[in-house]
């Protein structure tokens, strides 16, 4: 029922949304003399804000139109190579002739199934481009894939990934990121055990929870704590009508971007209200970062609800790989047998999604690989997202993973070492999307706001008199707190836009929101009424 009710308002807010748009309009027409006043300029601001943070976001394009390999532009086009319901394999061609093509390592890149689009990885995508034949998995939103097309779950993909590796005819490095990197091991053993010449020639895991129970993390506690079958109950919904999915079991994309966003939500109701003075200004650039950074943040997708609920299960729970438990399509899955691949593993540091070692953990798995073909990289002062993308990844792990990767390939050839100040590497490299998306929006901790959170300590006493020491422990739902509080803002603005004085708007003043939330929630607590 919760995707229904999800739907639902979805489709309640949608005409008041076209309004603002409208409105929007209106209020940005050069011909229109409002449009020149501080009242016109809050209003348009105003009503921006609550279409973008009321509208649904579709997949982001990866937008990578050239690459840049020495002094030259070369252009990008992305094709379809292989395709099956749940995902699509797309190669990035560089319009360079084949033979030089072909002097280049293949590396197949396996984006993480766990909420976000593959877009995510398009800095990562930038970064590989001009030294290598880029693949890239793209995986579809599950509720868009009709329930006739039948079942997806861990066993599957697993098999999508030896199937596109036989595409590639064995000629491919397989760089997986986060998720994927135990089916993409597991996958990889099942190859070697056959002696199967299509077997990758590399296997880089970054940030791979190989194994959760070293350093477990906030994440891998509550899978342990709760179980497969809290998940089951829980989080697992069916997809409405009309979509294309409608019946399909899942686990919701948006309940994965509650959890991030509920983590930090100081952090994103200031970027909005960063927005608004942005566009009243008319500080066009600063905008555009948020436009598009939240354009990728917000866009979300469905996960089958089988492949969801046995990752939870084999990975966090029962610790079937590490273990040596693990089976695919009731055969046993023995890392033992890889024997001829070469092994990276890429760790960060301050990694609060993957424990620190738990991705090196797969050096400990496969004792058949000769020290010469195993290689660990642990990134000092990164946190999950950027051993991936960003400037770190730039210019500390990419040179990394170009060389191992030419260690292991016929195609071997000289590359130049990694720059001795990677920083200053990192502010030389430009890339035609400058926007780095905050490795702070991709983590569950909830320690990363800057400041304990005013708001939750008000509305914790109102609720919960007995706590009124901010020193206790809070047992307040944020169901009670994330509602009144985005509301609460788009409220505002709406009022600061059509009746806010000129100078300055009452958003600027954060403590008399809070002053006036927590009121109101006093008051529904006394009375048993909202005010």
């Amino acid at each position: 029922m919760l995707y229904h009710w999800y739907e639902l308002g979805h489709a309640a807010v949608k005409p008041a949304r076209a309004a603002a748009d409208s409105y929007r309009m209106f209020f940005n027409n050069p011909f229109n003399p409002l449009s020149h006043t501080a009242v016109g300029r809050h209003a348009a601001a105003a009503c921006e804000v609550f279409e973008r943070t009321t509208r649904r976001y579709h997949k982001p394009a990866f937008d990578i139109p050239t690459t840049r390999i020495g002094e030259r532009e070369i252009a990008v086009h992305e094709q379809v190579v292989w395709q099956k319901p749940f995902c699509r394999l797309l190669h990035f061609a560089r319009d360079l002739p084949s033979e030089v093509c072909a002097r280049d390592p293949r590396i197949l890149v396996v984006a993480p199934m766990s909420g976000h689009y593959a877009t995510l990885l398009r800095g990562t995508i930038e970064e590989l481009l001009p030294n290598h034949e880029v693949f890239i998995t793209d995986w579809t939103n599950a509720r868009d894939v009709p329930v006739s097309a039948g079942r997806f779950d861990l066993d599957d993909y697993i098999d999508y990934l030896i199937e596109m590796l036989h595409h590639l005819n064995g000629d491919a490095h397989l760089l997986a990121i986060c998720q994927p990197s135990v089916p993409a091991l597991a996958a990889t053993a099942i190859m070697e055990a056959e002696d199967d010449p299509c077997a990758p020639r590399s296997l880089i895991l970054a940030g791979g929870p190989i194994d959760t129970r070293i350093s477990p993390t906030a994440v891998n506690q509550l899978a342990q704590e709760r179980g497969t079958d809290w998940f089951r109950s829980n989080v697992i919904e069916t997809v409405p009508w009309p979509s294309a999915g409608f019946g399909r079991a899942v686990y919701p994309g948006f309940l994965q971007l509650t959890g991030f966003m509920t983590m930090n939500l100081d952090r994103h109701v200031s970027a909005h209200n960063d927005l608004f003075h942005h566009l009243v200004t008319g500080d066009g650039n600063s905008a555009a970062k948020h436009r598009a950074f939240y354009d990728e943040y917000l866009a979300v997708m469905d996960l089958t609800a089988e492949f969801y609920l046995q990752t939870i299960d084999a990975v966090f729970v029962r610790h079937s790989l590490a273990k040596g438990q693990m089976r695919h399509r009731g055969r046993p899955i023995d890392t033992n047998k890889i024997r001829s691949v070469g092994l990276m593993t890429i760790e960060g540091e301050k990694d609060d999604i993957t424990g620190l070692g738990q991705c090196r953990a797969a050096h400990n798995l496969t004792p058949s690989l000769g020290s010469d073909r195993k290689f660990h990289l642990e990134v000092p002062e990164v946190g999950h997202y950027g051993i991936f993308n960003g400037s770190r990844f730039r210019s500390d792990v990419a040179p990394r993973i170009a060389q191992f990767v030419r260690c292991h390939d016929p195609r071997s050839r000289h590359i130049t070492t990694m720059p001795v100040d990677w920083r200053k590497a990192a502010a030389k490299a430009q890339r035609h999307n400058s926007l780095e998306i905050s490795s702070v929006a991709f983590t569950f901790a909830p320690a990363n706001d800057l400041a304990p959170d005013p708001m939750a300590n008000r509305l914790r006493r109102s609720f919960r008199p007995e706590y009124a020491d901010d020193s206790e422990p809070s047992e307040i739902s944020n169901a009670y707190l994330e509602p009144l509080r985005l509301w609460g803002l788009l409220g505002r603005l709406m009022i600061d836009g059509w009746f806010g004085p000129p100078g300055k708007t009452a958003i600027e003043n954060h403590e008399d929101l809070d002053t006036h939330i927590s009121d109101s929630a006093a008051q529904h607590h006394r009375t048993g009424r909202p005010s």
